[in-house]
């Protein structure tokens, strides 16, 4: 993978103004569908102007009265739901698999969005965090020295059909493990 220092001018050059572009009128790809045109082969890599035009066309497919997640939103699952998780590592790597959330069991956004008013997921912790963490990591990752973690990634879409807002203004520090 190249780095910007191995870029020429022109490439540089380049990608500046690929990242001008307007979003095409005609536009009607996800960053889903994105990274599947890539593990197919249409495309070598996904990157700027494409991933902003994908989140935007996701934007605009959500209704017009959708809430979005704010820093301090809790949020209870309506139902028994399959998620994925993310984890993060002490080394250059993010891990993750797909676990269960059952119905009741809430989930609150730990972070802001800065770039994104509106954005089209947010990353989230369980409120239980160490009774889910038990739950969906598995035990030889949890034990690992160079784990550190594990958080979710919710769509702004789903949040709005399988989850319900229960609290806003939540902060809570999670646990260390012993």
């Amino acid at each position: 993978m190249k780095t910007l220092r191995d870029l020429s001018q022109e490439e540089i050059n380049s990608f500046l103004e690929r990242c001008k572009e307007k979003m095409p009128e005609d536009w009607n790809l996800t960053i889903a569908d994105l990274y599947e045109e890539m593990k197919a082969g249409k495309r070598k890599t996904v990157g700027q102007p494409e991933i902003d035009w994908a989140r935007e066309y996701e934007r605009r497919q959500l209704p017009a009265d959708t809430r979005f997640p704010e820093k301090g939103d809790v949020y209870e699952s309506l139902k028994d739901q399959t998620v994925d998780y993310l984890t993060a590592w002490a080394a250059p790597c993010t891990g993750g698999g797909k676990g269960t959330l059952l119905k009741g069991e809430l989930v609150w956004v730990d972070g802001e969005h800065p770039k994104d008013e509106k954005p089209i997921g947010i990353y989230a912790l369980p409120v239980e965090y160490a009774k889910l963490e038990e739950r969906m990591v598995p035990k030889s990752e949890i034990e690992s020295p160079k784990y550190g973690g594990f958080y979710f990634y919710l769509r702004t879409a789903d949040l709005n059909v399988n989850f319900k807002l229960v609290r806003t203004g939540f902060n809570q520090t999670r646990a260390k493990r012993k």
